[in-house]
């Protein structure tokens, strides 16, 4: 079977096509089949250009002007016999290429793992179920779903297709939605008006459908006119270009600094090629050309790291904005609730029954509610349950689009689709009605939007004839109603009923339940042989009212404990859900999001009475929105965005996307976000937990800490390099450091440790503090401050251990030179122990949070030790005087440094305590 040489799929009848394509439309293909098809046509992707190859990325590492000035330098000092500096030199510079081109590519490879895990998915009937697997899967011949929100993952021809529209404009440019149908079109028909089929990077705009896959990856329309794409560039993240920048300021600065010391040593007489060559080496030294990659590393570390809390960060600019996010507005349904409706209670006109069972195992009992107040409930057996109850589970499970099936793995019971409607199959198969296994007729529907509140579904009945079923708000549905079931009649819907319940609703609203109200309508005329004109014709109006339906989603454990964690670290939750007031209100106290003192909810309606200017005023003292639609969210805000904040936004429907999308963190959801929600999301939640994001939140902290704390050693490193060779050459000393020991220590120092502190874990207290600005710069004035604070300490060890030895003779030169190599080396290395907190202290911290840190600085010091005492080592790096070198002193000093810097960490934390003995800890510089 040839599927790429077949054509006119639009102008094929549906059944000719599964016959070619040898696919079993009600049971799919076999898994064993779709793997062999797999194999014959390849991933569903379209095809990339491949990416630079090895040598050009090593070869980035090099293009760096002061990196070529010391190349020719060397190749200067080759050239006049200084043949060990010149080869010392080359080699250090090329190890240092290599290092950087690993730590790049690690990063790389680690961002391209994360970027995997946000492929995108596509639901296949595989072996007779609807199965969840990756796009790139897809076969021709599967059998796909679609529904509002999802992207085409594929060329597809539509066999089921209800109040289908796509937005085709990726592909045809138009950009209006294209109404789609499942009837056969010409074969000569142009592909903006091939209304039977759906093509991949499409997206369906509303409505649902089946179809079968006719093309995957370049065999697709899509993939006929892409052609290859380019390979997808990372853009650096405002973070990264704000270090950018600073590391040209530096340049300029640390030249400065360097043309100072080359002329001093110059005026002494010195040798001008050999103060050239320190000149270079101290530019490249004091750059930080290791912070891009120790910064992508990091990034790529804690990205990982908030995978496994279940946040997957789309987007690296992300991270930067989610330690300064101040509101997170999320939904109530699945994130701040465990997403597990179950019905509790069930209203009809003249009787009332508690439903037993918890979660999804269709196991429970219905008891009739006593007259009352203190009579007993009765079971009634499921073979007495009154008509009117029948029919209204009825409703419940043919209007609905969820499936219910046991787990071949666990054997746990669990839903396909939306929770809601997965809790009235669950309430239906209590009474023994199966809608899988009595399977209706479906000749219609009108799919849930955000805007009617309602669905309908038109079924043909056990007679045949059409009957549509709706469920939906009760305030919404109530009023296309003019009719209720009683028993076995239908009389008319009175002002004392409506009265009556509507005051049902309100009851089991402020006991928390979730309300659903159902009702049908058997008058149809309607075309029952063409599903397009069926819902076409069908009117939800003049309805036949059934009953009430309460069911409740339990507030999941551990979304209390973060909502906790949210108010301690000054960000503000806030619910916005769809639901009745007063059931977003009871469950936004018990949560704590709502104080019990702060009011109730604000709807929907009250939000359209307010002008954009009045809802920034009122904004910050709101905390539960309920009844509202996608533009509400949208405004919502925007509003807390007028007010300065840093605003999140959960979100999971089509509609949703837009607010996401304005928000500074738009999150959307993974299990049941659409595609297109996805899509405009910067952050993905895994598990739809409200606890995920306030977990995302702490370590988009801890990154951001981390990556100051890289930057801070580097730069203290480096400026305490400059002060030593600076001082030094006022002093009219000679150069404390020759220009391969000054490469060398670039090298040990800066890369190991930097790396290891991006990985050390957020700070115990770093949701005890409110959020950093967002624009606040990575180097603030008080951190800048303490970065030349810190080299200072560490020059000032290194001039002391230099000036011990050096008497002005040149006979002690070689020996001070060797001190201040070691001294420079080993000062730095412990100085890193300092970094990994601003204000805890080493034995606070402990071995084990950062277990890499250790090995780094035992393999940095293994290295400096190796060239130290290494005879073939020592005539490269002149450390001849190894055995003669003040060891006592060394150890001394080095340690100097960082036990100023931790004990400076005890003074501060005492005096703090006394001053303010019940305070939280102080944000970090």
């Amino acid at each position: 079977m040839d599927v790429r040489a077949s054509h006119l799929w639009h102008a094929r009848d549906a059944a000719d096509i599964a016959r070619e394509l040898n696919s079993d439309f009600s049971r799919g293909l076999r898994a064993a089949e779709a793997a062999r098809r797999l194999a014959e046509h390849g991933p569903n992707r379209l095809a990339e250009a491949p990416p630079d190859p090895w040598w050009r990325k090593l070869a980035a590492q090099f293009r760096d002007l002061v990196i070529w000035i010391l190349i020719a330098a060397a190749i200067i000092a080759g050239a006049i016999g200084e043949w060990i500096d010149a080869g010392a030199i080359l080699a250090i510079v090329v190890l240092n290429g290599l290092v950087g081109y690993l730590q790049e590519a690690r990063a790389e490879k680690a961002l391209a793992s994360l970027k995997s895990l946000s492929s995108p998915h596509a639901r296949a009937m595989r072996d007779g179920a609807v199965a969840l697997i990756e796009a790139a899967e897809l076969v021709p011949g599967d059998r796909i779903e679609l529904e509002a929100g999802d992207h085409v993952p594929a060329d597809a021809r539509l066999v089921e297709a209800f109040a289908l529209q796509a937005q085709e404009a990726a592909l045809t440019g138009e950009s209006a939605p294209v109404n789609k149908s499942t009837k056969s079109v010409d074969q000569d028909t142009s592909l903006a008006e091939r209304t039977n089929m759906v093509f991949m990077g499409t997206v369906i705009t509303a409505g649902k459908a089946a179809a079968l896959v006719t093309g995957t990856g370049m065999a697709t329309e899509l993939g006929a006119i892409a052609g290859l794409l380019a390979h997808e560039e990372r853009e650096p993240t405002p973070l990264q270009r704000r270090l950018a920048d600073l590391g040209r300021t530096l340049l300029y600065v640390c030249l400065t600094l360097v043309a100072i010391i080359f002329a001093l040593h110059v005026a002494r007489g010195e040798d001008k090629f050999q103060v050239f060559l320190l000149a270079v080496s101290l530019a490249v030294a004091a750059v930080p050309e290791g912070l891009p990659a120790v910064v992508t590393m990091t990034l790529a570390v804690g990205l990982r790291r908030m995978v496994r809390r279940n946040a997957l960060v789309r987007k690296l600019p992300s991270v930067e904005t989610l330690g300064a996010v101040t509101v997170i507005c999320s939904d109530k349904t699945g994130t701040l609730t465990r997403n597990e409706m179950t019905v509790r209670r069930v209203v009809l006109a003249n009787a009332e029954f508690d439903v037993t069972g918890g979660g999804y195992q269709p196991r429970g009992e219905f008891i009739a509610r006593p007259a009352s107040r203190n009579g007993a409930g009765k079971p009634v057996d499921r073979a007495d349950l009154p008509s009117e109850l029948r029919l209204l589970l009825e409703i419940a499970a043919y209007c609905n689009h969820a499936q219910l099936r046991q787990n071949p793995e666990h054997g746990g019971w669990e839903i396909i689709g939306d929770p809601t409607e997965g809790a009235l199959v669950v309430a239906a198969r209590k009474a023994g009605i199966d809608p899988q296994a009595n399977a209706r007729r479906v000749l219609g529907a009108l799919p849930f939007d955000s805007q009617r509140k309602m669905m309908s579904v038109a079924v043909a009945d056990a007679d045949g004839k059409p009957v549509m079923f709706t469920k939906g708000a009760p305030d919404v549905l109530l009023a296309r109603c003019k009719f209720e079931r009683v028993g076995e009649e239908v009389v008319p819907l009175d002002h004392e009923r409506r009265a009556a319940i509507e005051r049902a609703n309100a009851d089991m609203a402020a006991g928390a339940l979730r309300v659903l109200a159902l009702a049908y309508r058997d008058d149809l005329a309607i075309d029952d042989h063409d599903a397009d004109a069926a819902t076409a014709q069908l009117a939800e109006e003049n309805l036949v009212f059934v009953g009430l339906v309460g069911m409740i989603d339990p507030p999941r454990d551990e979304v209390k404990v973060a909502v906790a964690q949210c108010r301690a670290a000054g960000v503000r939750p806030v619910m916005i859900t769809g639901d009745h007031p007063a059931t977003a209100a009871a469950i936004a106290r018990e949560l704590g999001v709502l104080d019990h003192a702060a009011g109730d909810a604000v709807t929907g309606r009250e939000l359209d009475a307010l002008d954009d200017r009045a809802l920034a005023e009122r904004v910050p003292e709101i905390s539960v929105y309920a009844r509202v639609t996608a533009e509400h969210k949208l405004r919502v805000v925007r509003a807390w965005q007028k007010n300065r904040h840093i605003v999140a936004m959960t979100g999971d429907g089509v509609n949703d996307a837009p607010a996401v999308k304005a928000a500074d963190i738009g999150i959307a959801m993974g299990i049941t976000g659409t595609d297109v929600t996805k899509e405009a999301s910067d952050m993905v939640l895994m598990d739809d937990n409200f606890a995920s994001i306030v977990s995302a939140v702490e370590e988009g902290r801890g990154i951001f800490d981390n990556i100051r704390k890289a930057v801070h050693y580097l730069l203290s490193c480096n400026a305490s390099e400059v002060l030593v060779m600076f001082v030094a050459a006022v002093a009219g000393w000679p150069a404390p450091l020759l220009p391969v020991q000054i490469l060398w220590i670039n090298l040990v120092t800066d890369g190991l440790p930097a790396l290891a502190l991006g990985l050390e874990p957020p700070e115990r207290d770093v949701m005890h503090h409110p959020p950093r600005p967002a624009r606040e710069p990575v180097i603030t004035r008080d951190r800048g401050l303490f970065i030349v604070v810190h080299g200072c300490l560490m020059a000032a060890a290194v001039l002391v251990g230099f000036g011990l030895v050096y008497d002005g003779t040149d006979a002690t030169e070689p020996r001070a030179r060797h001190t201040a190599f070691c001294l420079m080396a080993f000062t730095q290395l412990a100085y890193a122990f300092a970094c990994r907190s601003p204000r805890r202290t080493l034995p606070e911290l402990g071995v084990r949070t950062n277990v890499p840190m250790f090995a780094a600085i035992a393999i940095s010091t293994s290295l400096q030790l190796l060239v130290v005492f290494l005879p073939s080592a020592q005539t490269v790096f002149q450390t001849q005087a190894a055995a003669e070198a003040p060891w006592l002193w060394i150890v001394v000093l080095a340690l100097t440094p960082v036990t100023v810097v931790e004990v400076g960490k005890l003074l501060y934390s005492a005096r703090r305590n006394r001053r303010h003995p019940s305070a939280n800890p102080p944000a970090s510089n």
